[in-house]
This record gives structure tokens, sequence and C-alpha cells, in this order.
């Protein structure tokens, strides 16, 4: 809004309008930097949450992306991208604020987090001054595990080009060479040519274990996440056991009481309990004697019960009926019937079959 002067000489206030366009490009502009900046606010110069580095490894050996980045097994940061560079890997990650610094000797390494196969990047600070975030740790100062899935495979490939047969025979030569030795070097390799025998015979059951060794190693790792499910649900049991430990004591310390209580019970009542018990194994042995009698007379007292429901089902009278019950004679009409003013005697029902 502005103002103006008019002809007059009064002043005038001017209302301006705004191009929608322009102030909807505007907000649409601001909006997309902020949803930016939400997503990538550790990269930001002031709030931006530590510093990039980069390094080298021949292999990634289970390495991933938001795996931790420890010194001293303390953890500073976390792994922030793994990409391949040729013939090795490159591992980017961020160290925080206040994580310590870096000489320009500084070594990485890949270890082993758990039993599991879940690693983390270790790093052991050396030399002088500061590490450039632009300058990658090479190769000759990085370290990559080694799988066991591919040890077992080695070790299965590598046992499978032995010539058991071969070994069985240079070692007995070997043995044969000193046999004029010290008893105890005789000793040593007659040891070793047993051994070598007992391998050469075993050759294909020591196969046949390798084999399976390697199908486990190979199971274990494909189940990776479902056996560390199972042992984070396991720790959730046992810190609830451990929360409600106190409730567990409580009610085993008032079941033994109980115990007591019924044992003090059954002990101070056993004069009079055993002969109750005595007689209530007479009654049952009784009913199981009778059992099939029992069974009978249940089936045979439905039909009575029936009939007799029937019969006090109406109200409360019998209701039954008797047959070949002979009809009371007729009263014969007298005169006078038909006049209101004589008295009537009551005359009987008729029954043609019976009464009730």
């Amino acid at each position: 809004m502005s103002r103006r002067r008019g002809a007059d000489g009064e002043v005038v206030a001017v209302r301006r309008t705004r191009n929608p366009l322009v102030v909807g490009a505007v907000g649409l502009t601001v909006l997309v930097c902020l949803v930016y900046a939400a997503f990538h606010a550790h990269e930001l110069p002031i709030i931006g949450g530590g510093t990039t580095y980069v390094a080298q490894f021949s292999e990634a050996g289970g390495l991933r992306v938001d795996d931790e980045v420890r010194i001293a097994g303390v953890k500073v940061g976390s792994v922030e991208a793994v990409e391949l560079a040729g013939d090795h890997v490159r591992v980017t990650f961020r160290l925080e604020k206040d994580a310590p610094r870096l000489g320009t000797r500084t070594r990485a390494s890949i270890r082993v987090k758990t039993l599991l196969g879940r690693v983390y990047l270790a790093l052991e600070p050396a030399g002088p001054g500061q590490l450039a975030p632009d300058e990658e740790i090479p190769l000759s100062r990085t370290v990559a595990p080694y799988d066991v899935v591919d040890a077992f495979s080695d070790l299965a490939v590598t046992s499978e080009r032995i010539d058991t047969a071969q070994l069985a025979r240079a070692l007995d030569t070997l043995s044969a060479t000193f046999a004029d030795t010290a008893p105890e070097v005789r000793g040593t390799l007659e040891g070793l040519s047993r051994l070598s025998r007992t391998i050469a015979s075993r050759d294909a059951q020591l196969r046949t274990l390798l084999a399976r060794a390697n199908t486990v190693s190979k199971v274990l790792a494909a189940r990776d996440e479902q056996i560390a499910r199972l042992i984070r649900d396991g720790d959730l049991l046992l810190r609830e056991l451990h929360a409600r430990r106190e409730l567990i004591h409580q009610l085993l310390v008032t079941t033994q009481e109980l115990a007591v209580q019924i044992t003090g019970l059954v002990r101070d009542n056993r004069a009079e309990l055993e002969p109750a018990l005595r007689h209530l194994a007479a009654v049952v042995e009784l009913l199981r004697r009778n059992q099939r009698d029992l069974d009978r007379s249940i089936e045979l007292l439905a039909p009575f019960v029936r009939v007799f429901a029937n019969t006090l089902g109406t109200g409360p009278w019998f209701d039954t009926y008797i047959p070949n019950l002979a009809p009371l004679p007729a009263v014969p009409r007298l005169p006078g019937d038909d006049d209101p003013d004589v008295p009537r005697l009551p005359r009987p029902s008729r029954h043609t079959g019976g009464g009730r």
C-alpha cells in the first residue's frame, strides 16, 4: 500500500495488488529448499554433522551403508556409501564433530562385529598433521576381512586337490629317514605317519564333512537377519523375566508356602482322611462293577421320565386316560326343564369311550 497526494492536496492511500504467479513461485522455491535442507542437513556447512572421508579396500567384506565407524571400539560415525571403483572398493564414511583427529598415516580395517556376520569400519589414527577430506586412505593402509563362507569354500577346494596317497608316502619316507634318530623324534614321526594314514583312510568322510560345513555356513549367512531377530527376541524375553523376577520369586515363595500348608493339613487329618478315601475307593469300585447296569437303568428310565413329564406338565393335577370306562346313564328330560324358574338337577357329562 502506498500513498499519494490528490489534486486538492489531500493524501490518498493506494492499494497495490501483487502478482499471484510470482508469489506462488517464490513460495514453492522456498518450500523445496526447506525440504532439501531437511533431508541433507548433515551436509550443510554450518549445522552439518562432521567430516566426510574416503578409504580404499580390496573388497567390501560385508560392509554396508549405515554400519558403524569406530575408533578404539567407540562409535564416532557411520558409513555413507560403498562403491565399486575399478578393481577395488571406495568406502565413504562420515565422522562426528567431536571425533578424534585423524593423522596422515591413519589406517582403516573392516572387522567382525557379531558372530552372524555384521561388521564395522575400524580406524587407527596415526601420523602427524590432519588427514584432508579429499585425501583417500590407500589400499596399503587398509585391511579387508576374510569371509567365513569363503574360508570353508577354499578349504574344501584345497582339500580336494591334496593327493592323500602321495602325502602318506612322503610321511612314511620321512619316518624311515629318521628311523635312526633319537626315540623322541622317531616317535613324533611315527605319529605323523599314523596321522597321514588316518587322513588318507578318511578322505571321503573329510570331504563330506567340509562340504556340509560349507553348506551350513552358507545357510547361516543367508539367515543372518532371522537369527539376529531371534536373538533380539530372546534378549527381550530375558529382559522381561529380569524385570519381573520379584513377582516370579514371590509366586514361587507363595507356592512353596501353599505346599507346606497342604502337607500339614494332610498330616494333621490323616486319621480322618484315610477312612474316607478308603470308603470312597470302595464306592468307586462298586460303581465301576455295576457300570453296565447303571447305563441300562438310565436308558430305560428315559421313556418313563418322558411320560411322567407329559402327565404332570399341564397343571397341578394328573392328566391321565383310563380306557374301557362305561359312560354314565343319561338323565331323561323332565317337564319344566325349559322353565327358568324351576331348579334344575345337574346333568352328568356324556362319555363314549372312557373318562379322565
